[in-house]
C-alpha cells in the first residue's frame, strides 16, 4: 500500500523558507530525496487554454530538472496535446521541436492553395463569402465547424507517432483525454483508440474547429465539461496531483465583436465554472501551477513558446512544493529510461492500403490520389500530404490515416475519410463592390451551386449566377473519364453580358453591352493539381447593345454568329489569389474562328494572363502580364473587345475607359505585409508600377504607351480582400478607389 510522506507543519515551513533563495537561482534541491518504494503515486493534469498550453511544456522542463516522477497524465484541449505527445514518449525538448514552426495561420488552414485541384482553384476569382451551404432533405446545411482540423491532425500524429498499443494504459505512463458530448454536455474520458484522434476531439473548440464523431458520439472541446480534470487522476490512482491552470480569461466588452467571440465567450464561461469546482477538489498533498501568462491568447500559437517560459517560471516558484515529490537521480534516470525509450514505428513496407468511409465517393478515385501506395516503404510526410491532398478535393469534412500491424508483420495503411455531413449538394454566395469616388460605383453578386458525384467517376454539375455590372449565366456538366479525373470532357453553356463605356476627352458619352450567348463542349486533361489542357469547339451569337449614347450599339456591332475551335492552357502553383506571395500562374487561350462552324467572321485570337510572386520575410513582389492579340492576317472583329484602366489596371484613369481590340499591359506591385496572418492573411500596404498599351480603341486611340502607378492599403477580412487605393498617371491624372474583391 502506497503511503504520502509527511513532515510536522513547522518544519515543512522552515525548510520552505530556507529553500526559497536557492530553488529561485536553480540550485541543486535541498530536499532529500524520496525512496522509490514508498513515493506516492503522481497523476499530472493539464487544463485548456488553446495557445496558452504551451505553458504546460515549461512545467514538464520542470518536473524533469527537479527529478519529479509522473506516472499517470491527464489532459483537456491543448493539455491533451502536451500531455499525450509526453505520454508516448516524447521528451520536453522533443515536444519544443515540434512546436517551434507552429503558427496560428498554419494550424488554422486546413490545406493550402498549392493543393488545391485546378478545377477547384477557379473559385478563388470569385469573392465567395462565408461557407459553403449544403442542400439536403432537411433544408439547408451549414459546416459543423469553421476549420476541418486537417493540419491540426498533421501536427498530433508527429506528436504522438510513438503510440504501440490501442489501449492508452499502454502507452509508456498511462493517458486520458477528456472531451464533451455536444448531445448531452457530458463528460468524455478517452483511454483508447488513436492518440492522436483523441486529442484532436479533446480541442475541437464549438463552431471553430470541427466535432469528432467517435463511438457514436460527437465529441468537441473538453473544457466546456472539465478543463481541469482533477478528478479522472484520482480515478486512475494518482495520490498526489499536480494540477497546471492556464486558464482562459472572459473576453472584455470591446473583444465582443463577431458570432465566433460571443461563441467563445459562452465556452470560456462554461470553462471556468467547472474549473471552479475543480479546485476544490485539490488537497494540502496537491500542487497548483498557475502560470502567469499575461497577453498570450488562446489562438497566438506564434506564442506558444513564450507561454512555456511563463510555464517554467510558474513551476520553480512552486518548486518547494514539488520538491517534497523528487525521487534519487537514479531511481529518476531509471524511470526516464522507461518512459522514454523506443521512437517513431521504424520504416516498414506497406503491405496494403485501405480506405474506410467512402460512400458517395469512389474509393479507387481517392487511392489514385494518394502517394502513399502497397508494396512502397511508409513516409509520413508523404501520408500527410496525401491527406491534404484528399481533403483539397472538397468532398469531405475530415481525413485522416492510421497504421495498424497485422500479426505477419505488415504495415496496414488505412486512410479514414468522413463524407460532408452537408452534401452532395452545394450553394456559395459572393459579392464584388469597387468604387472611384467619381460617380462610378460597381456590384457583383454570384451564386454558385454545385451537384456532386452524379455518377462513379465524380460527375459534376454546376451552374453560377452572377448580376450587377457584369451579369452572366453558366452552366456545365463536367464528367471525369477514369477513376484517377486526369481526363475529363465538359458541356457547356453560357450567356454573359459585360458594359464597355466610350469615352472622348475624359467623359463618358457612350455605355455598350456586349450580349454573348456560347454552347461548348471539350476534352481534356488535369495533372498534378497544377495543370489543365482542355480543347473543343464552341457555336453561339454575339450582339453590341445599347445602354446610354446617341449611336445605337446595333450600328457598331450588328448580331453576329460566332463559331470556331478554343484551347486553354492553365498551369497554377501561386500560394493565394488574394495577396500572392510564392508561385506561378498562367491562363493561356487561344480562339479560331470559323464560317465552316458557324461563325460570320474568319480570325485567330490569343488571350494571355500571367501572374507570379516572390516574397522574403514581410515583403513581396507581384508582377502580371496581361494580352490580347490577333493571329494570322486578320483582325480582330468589333466585338471581340478588351479593355484597360481602374485600379492595378492604369490606376490613374477611369474604369474601363480604354476598349479595344489589341491589348498589352503589365504591372510590378510591391507588397509589405504589415500585421501577422492569422485566420486571415493579415494586411498590406502595396505600390504599383503599371504600363499598358491598348489600340483600335473604339473612342479615342492612344497614340503611346501609358504609364501609371498606385499607393494602396489591403487587408484580409471575413467578406473578402479590401482596399483603398490612389492611383496616379504619368499625365497627371488621378483616381481614389475603394474595392471589396479582387482588382
Amino acid at each position: 500500500m502506497r503511503r504520502a510522506p509527511h513532515r510536522p507543519a513547522c518544519l515543512v515551513l522552515a525548510w520552505a523558507l530556507c529553500a526559497a533563495p536557492c530553488l529561485a537561482s536553480a540550485a541543486t534541491p535541498a530536499a532529500p530525496a524520496v525512496a522509490a518504494e514508498s513515493r506516492p503515486r503522481i497523476g499530472l493534469v493539464l487544463s485548456g487554454g488553446g495557445a496558452r498550453g504551451g505553458a504546460h511544456l515549461g512545467v514538464l522542463k520542470v518536473l524533469r530538472e527537479l527529478q519529479v516522477p509522473v506516472d499517470v497524465i491527464v489532459g483537456t484541449s491543448a493539455g491533451a496535446i502536451i500531455g499525450a505527445a509526453h505520454a508516448s514518449g516524447m521528451s520536453p525538448d522533443e515536444i519544443e521541436a515540434e512546436l517551434k514552426p507552429l503558427n496560428t495561420a498554419l494550424l488554422f488552414h486546413d490545406v493550402a492553395r498549392t493543393d488545391l485541384p485546378v478545377r477547384r482553384k477557379d473559385d478563388d476569382s470569385r469573392n465567395f463569402i462565408g461557407p459553403e451551404i449544403g442542400i439536403g432533405p432537411k433544408g439547408l446545411l451549414l459546416p459543423t465547424g469553421a476549420v476541418a482540423g486537417v493540419s491540426l491532425e498533421a501536427v498530433l500524429r508527429r506528436l504522438t507517432v510513438r503510440q504501440r498499443g490501442e489501449h492508452f494504459d499502454q502507452l509508456p505512463i498511462p493517458f486520458r483525454a477528456v472531451a464533451t458530448d455536444v448531445t448531452n454536455a457530458e463528460m468524455v474520458v478517452l483511454a483508447r483508440g488513436s492518440l492522436a484522434t483523441a486529442v484532436r476531439a479533446s480541442m475541437a473548440l464549438p463552431a471553430i474547429v470541427s466535432p469528432v464523431e467517435l463511438d457514436g458520439r460527437l465529441l468537441v472541446d473538453g473544457g466546456i465539461s472539465r478543463n481541469l480534470p482533477v478528478d479522472v487522476a484520482r480515478a486512475m490512482g494518482a495520490e498526489v496531483v499536480i494540477a497546471v491552470n492556464i486558464g482562459t480569461p472572459m473576453l472584455q466588452r470591446q473583444e465582443l465583436k463577431s458570432l465566433l467571440s460571443v461563441s467563445e465567450q459562452m465556452t470560456r464561461f462554461l470553462t471556468s465554472k467547472n474549473v471552479n469546482q475543480s479546485l476544490t477538489e485539490l488537497t494540502p498533498q496537491d500542487v497548483l501551477i498557475t502560470p502567469e501568462l499575461g497577453a498570450v491568447g488562446s489562438a497566438d500559437f506564434d506564442r506558444m513558446l513564450d507561454a512555456a517560459a511563463a510555464g517554467e517560471t510558474a513551476a520553480r516558484a512552486a518548486a518547494a512544493q514539488l520538491q517534497r515529490y523528487r525521487i534519487s537521480p537514479e531511481a529518476y534516470a531509471a524511470l526516464q529510461s522507461r518512459q522514454h525509450a523506443g521512437s517513431a514505428l521504424p520504416t516498414a513496407t506497406l503491405a496494403e492500403v485501405r480506405i474506410v468511409g467512402a460512400q458517395r465517393v469512389n474509393p479507387d478515385t481517392i487511392r489514385s490520389a494518394m502517394q502513399s501506395q502497397a508494396g512502397q516503404p511508409f513516409d509520413e510526410a508523404k501520408a500527410d500530404a496525401d491527406m491534404r491532398r484528399i481533403y483539397s478535393t472538397g468532398d469531405f469534412e475530415r481525413v485522416n490515416y492510421h497504421l495498424v500491424q497485422r500479426d505477419d508483420g505488415g504495415q496496414v495503411f488505412t486512410a479514414d475519410v468522413t463524407e460532408k455531413s452537408w452534401g452532395p449538394h452545394y450553394l456559395r454566395a459572393g459579392l464584388g463592390l469597387s468604387s472611384d469616388f467619381r460617380g462610378s460605383s460597381y456590384f457583383n453578386l454570384m451564386l454558385s451551386h454545385r451537384l456532386t458525384w452524379l455518377n462513379s467517376l465524380g460527375g459534376e454539375w454546376r451552374n453560377d449566377l452572377q448580376i450587377g455590372r457584369v451579369d452572366r449565366l453558366r452552366s456545365e456538366w463536367y464528367q471525369p473519364l477514369n477513376t484517377g479525373q486526369q481526363t475529363f470532357t465538359a458541356v457547356h453553356l453560357e450567356s454573359r453580358r459585360e458594359p464597355f463605356d466610350l469615352y472622348i476627352q475624359e467623359q463618358r458619352i457612350s455605355r455598350f453591352r456586349r450580349e454573348q450567348t456560347v454552347l461548348g463542349a471539350d476534352a481534356g486533361l488535369a495533372f498534378a493539381g497544377i495543370y489543365e489542357l482542355r480543347a473543343g469547339v464552341r457555336r453561339g451569337r454575339v450582339r453590341l447593345g445599347t445602354d446610354t449614347g446617341v449611336i445605337p450599339g446595333k450600328e457598331l456591332v450588328p448580331s453576329t454568329d460566332v463559331g470556331g475551335v478554343a484551347a486553354r492552357l492553365r498551369a497554377d502553383t501561386l500560394d493565394s489569389t488574394r495577396f500572392p506571395r510564392n508561385g506561378v500562374a498562367l491562363d493561356l487561350n487561344y480562339f479560331l474562328s470559323r464560317a465552316r462552324l458557324g461563325a460570320k467572321d474568319e480570325y485567330g485570337k490569343v488571350d494571355l494572363s500571367l501572374q507570379g510572386a516572390v516574397s522574403s520575410g514581410p515583403h513581396s513582389l507581384r508582377a502580371a502580364v496581361y494580352a490580347t492579340q490577333p493571329t494570322g492576317s486578320n483582325d480582330l472583329p468589333g466585338y471581340e473587345l478588351a479593355q484597360l484602366g481602374g485600379f492595378l489596371r492604369l490606376s490613374g484613369y477611369r474604369s474601363g475607359e480604354f476598349v479595344g481590340t489589341r491589348m498589352r499591359f503589365a504591372r510590378l506591385v510591391y507588397a509589405w505585409r504589415i500585421s501577422a496572418p492569422g485566420l486571415l492573411d493579415g494586411m498590406y500596404l502595396g505600390l504599383s508600377a503599371e504600363v499598358g498599351r491598348i489600340n483600335d480603341q473604339l473612342g479615342e486611340s492612344p497614340q503611346r504607351t501609358l504609364r501609371s502607378n498606385a499607393l494602396f492599403l489591403a487587408a484580409d477580412t471575413p467578406l473578402g480582400p479590401v482596399y483603398l487605393g490612389y492611383g496616379r498617371g504619368a499625365s497627371g491624372r488621378s483616381a481614389t478607389y475603394f474595392y471589396l474583391g479582387l482588382p
